[in-house]
């Protein structure tokens, strides 16, 4: 059944800052507060007209629970606004936008604000079991001899040996196998050599300069700390980066046979992204210029152990509803988990035997343009906090597709767990 496409009316970004071994100068709330308040104030529409305000968010902090709700009030928004979190790991600002898609088909909505968020960088550091307990204990000492001997009892090793919160987060808990470690997988399975991987994360890098330098980031609005310093641009990019370079770190995810390294994977970052989205009646009601339209959007479910070719499972029905070939798209953007993990997705498509098999086509769907793929680079370059990836590859798509003087393009998107995240975007005139 044909429903109403849903409109991206205008979007920001904060700039991606990479984590450094610090927490950074921003909370996850600062960083949606502060590009959200931006992206509003140029609106024709008060923050208070807004039907809904709808986060991703994979790790927010533990006094920022629902940060939909924390961020929806601090912008401005009002009492009367509901503000809500979503998370589908790599995929939950996506999953915003979708689940705000749901909401205006249905009429429940009209005028939304949706996105995505994450501070990498304030990931927690976690006591393990044994220090849990053994605070319980502490706690439950009534007298000062008591409380004394708990001392006697503390734990030395569990004590220094904290969980690194983020390294357990990108665990996948069914296979036991980090992100990177499923990256390796695909590498292995599609003979993907570590040179292949170096010279698409230095790609990357390059297209992302060029795409600073001739002021293509548009999306971007600069952020500012509380000492006045002002962040104006993604800080992970790297001019300096070359093969040869690359090619002298050391694998991280498999230290022996591995393929996979910091080079070649995407950064861990601290970043937020929105977009407006609307209805055909809220257009007409606020005499609102959509940039485009989002025409159709489809999820997917996969091997974990496989998740990096969660695009392929996810973007290939939504070419088959609509009689579309590779070549059909002018613009792609495919999020740059690992360099390994998009070329496997090429390479997937151009396989026969995966075609066939995993996706129930008579033979291989392509071969996927590399001039029309990440135009202006991807998370290698720019970073990855996971709650905003899947927004912000939304939200330069359209840019992307401006560029070029309009189009059609899709945004995807790999989700740690075996999913993958599609959505199918055209121009407006």
């Amino acid at each position: 059944m044909a429903r109403e496409p849903i409109y991206i009316v205008d979007g920001a970004r904060t700039p991606f800052l990479k984590a450094r071994n610090a927490p950074g100068p921003f909370a996850a709330s600062d960083l949606a507060v502060q590009a959200g308040r931006a992206l509003l104030l140029r609106q024709p529409f008060a923050p208070t007209d807004l039907d809904e305000v709808i986060l991703g968010c994979a790790s927010p902090s533990p006094d920022e629970v629902n940060i939909g709700r924390v961020v929806a009030l601090r912008m401005g928004c009002g009492q009367r606004v509901p503000g809500w979190t979503v998370m589908r790991n790599c995929a939950s600002g996506m999953q915003a936008i979708d689940s705000a898609i749901a909401n205006l088909q249905c009429g429940r909505s009209q005028l939304v604000l949706a996105g995505g968020v994450d501070a990498l960088s304030h990931a927690p550091l976690l006591y393990p079991p044994a220090m849990v307990r053994w605070f319980g204990a502490l706690s439950t000492a009534k007298t000062p001899a008591a409380r004394a001997q708990m001392f006697t009892k503390l734990p030395l090793k569990a004590m220094f040996a904290p969980i690194i919160g983020i390294v357990k987060g990108l665990t996948d808990p069914v296979v036991g196998l980090m992100m990177g470690q499923t990256a390796e997988n695909l590498a292995w399975k599609f003979d993907l050599s570590r040179r292949q991987m170096d010279e698409f994360s230095v790609r990357s890098h390059q297209r992302t300069i060029a795409a600073q330098q001739s002021g293509r980031l548009k999306e971007i609005v600069p952020l500012i700390d509380a000492a006045g310093k002002v962040y104006a641009d993604d800080d992970g990019v790297r001019a300096d980066s070359n093969a040869d370079k690359l090619g002298t770190l050391k694998p991280f995810f498999d230290r022996k046979y591995g393929r996979i390294t910091a080079g070649n994977s995407s950064q861990i970052t601290d970043g937020a992204a929105w977009l407006v989205l609307a209805s055909a009646e809220a257009v007409a009601r606020w005499n609102l210029k959509p940039l485009a339209k989002i025409t159709d959007s489809q999820w997917a479910g996969l091997d974990p152990a496989q998740m990096g070719l969660g695009p392929v499972h996810a973007a290939t029905p939504i070419l088959q509803r609509h009689g579309l070939s590779l070549a059909d798209i002018d613009r792609w953007e495919i999020n740059e988990a690992f360099a390994a993990q998009v070329l496997a997705c090429l390479a997937a498509w151009e396989s026969d035997d995966y075609c066939r098999e995993q996706l129930g086509l008579p033979g291989a769907l392509g071969r996927l343009d590399d001039s029309r793929l990440n135009v202006d680079g991807g998370a290698i370059a720019l970073g990855h906090p996971v709650g905003a990836s899947g927004a912000r590859i939304v939200l330069h798509l359209v840019h992307a597709l401006k560029a070029q003087g309009g189009g059609r393009g899709i945004a995807s998107i790999c989700i740690g767990g075996g999913q993958g995240g599609a959505m199918l975007v055209e121009t407006c005139a």
